[in-house]
């Protein structure tokens, strides 16, 4: 055991060395989640295999790919670990999370009724998770370590898909309630309200991430098939992920000046991901309107166990791991393209 805790000292140190930010926080939903909904009551898990079989270790830890998410990437291109645990998981502790934490949950969105849908973490409650993060950090180092790292930490935040797709586009309540326009504009609000309680509570580097072109998800490209579409994507949802985009833009431009001495900027997956998704092969890809896990079609979460038998050997092959979600190569590529073209500039 003593030689296990040298190795795992030395591990830390060798990353911590080198970092360019004394850590990574993140907010949002599965397409950041590092196993938070391991430790609620939801049906939206993955924390079985085939998830997490190319992840270290082979371990499935709760993320929705076959390997790592893009604050994992992220977190490793700024000199930290090369992944950010979660939160919630009871295998790591405030000396873990001091270098990075993450509080997303799959399923949730901006609109708390969207984490109503499959009972998932809300976006209100991430943040009074990291408020009691806040606190066991000064504990853990005193109000000054811990109100540098606070101040100087990068914030990521991914969420607005399910808003749209779980939520807006599936349930009658929010559609009878505004347009499609109207329901940008107030999930916008909630984002502004959302990057200013950080604001308030300490954070100053923040990045604020946008929607892929989310028609194209396999999901979407069958729901089309069976609407005798051809099985392409769904070009009104990618326009509003453009527009919302366009609109988290703004506020991004809104928000640097009205908040002295902040660095926020807006992380777009659109272009990068639609370029994938256009040219595949360009990217490495076999294909992109299927995905790996299972038929490829349809499935995500407890539909893509280890004991369906149409589950690809090689998912560097695939754009998508399961028909909600990017492989491990997928989102390491766009990370890497964020990091190079927008992150890097908040050291």
């Amino acid at each position: 055991m003593g030689v296990f805790i040298f190795f795992a000292l030395l591990f830390m140190q060798i990353y911590t060395i080198g970092a360019t930010v004394p850590a990574v926080i993140v907010f949002g939903d599965s397409s950041v989640d590092a196993g938070n909904n391991n430790q609620i009551q939801t049906v939206l898990k993955s924390n079985f295999r085939p998830y997490g079989r190319d992840f270290f270790g082979g371990k499935p830890t709760g993320r929705f790919s076959n390997g790592r998410v893009p604050p994992d990437f992220i977190s490793e291109s700024f000199g930290l670990r090369p992944y950010v645990p979660a939160y919630l998981d009871p295998a790591y502790n405030i000396s873990d999370f001091a270098t990075g934490v993450c509080f997303a949950s799959a399923g949730t969105g901006y609109d708390n009724t969207t984490s109503d849908v499959l009972s998932v973490i809300p976006l209100w409650k991430e943040v009074e998770y990291y408020k009691e993060y806040q606190k066991k950090l000064r504990d853990y180092l005193g109000d000054q370590k811990a109100n540098t790292i606070i101040s100087e930490a990068v914030y990521l935040t991914s969420m607005g898909t399910n808003d749209f797709l779980e939520n807006y586009y599936t349930l009658p309540n929010r559609r009878s309630q505004y347009n499609i326009n109207q329901y940008q504009d107030y999930l916008v609000t909630i984002a502004e309200s959302f990057i200013k309680e950080l604001y308030a509570l300490g954070a100053r580097k923040v990045s604020l991430g946008g929607l892929p072109p989310m028609g194209c998800l396999p999901l979407e490209r069958t729901t089309s098939f069976m609407n005798g579409n051809g099985g392409t994507c769904n070009t009104n949802y990618n326009k509003v992920a453009m527009a919302f985009n366009g609109k988290l833009s703004g506020l991004v431009e809104r928000l640097n000046n009205e908040l002295p001495g902040s660095k926020i900027v807006f992380s777009n997956p659109y272009p990068i991901f639609e370029q994938i998704v256009q040219k595949p092969s360009s990217f490495g890809f076999a294909s992109a309107s299927v995905a790996c896990c299972a038929t490829g079609l349809f499935e995500m979460g407890y539909m893509c166990d280890q004991y369906n038998p149409f589950t690809c050997s090689n998912a560097n092959t695939y754009v998508f791991w399961d028909s909600f979600h990017p492989t491990e190569k997928t989102n390491r590529i766009i990370s890497d393209h964020l990091f190079k073209t927008v992150l890097s500039t908040l050291l």
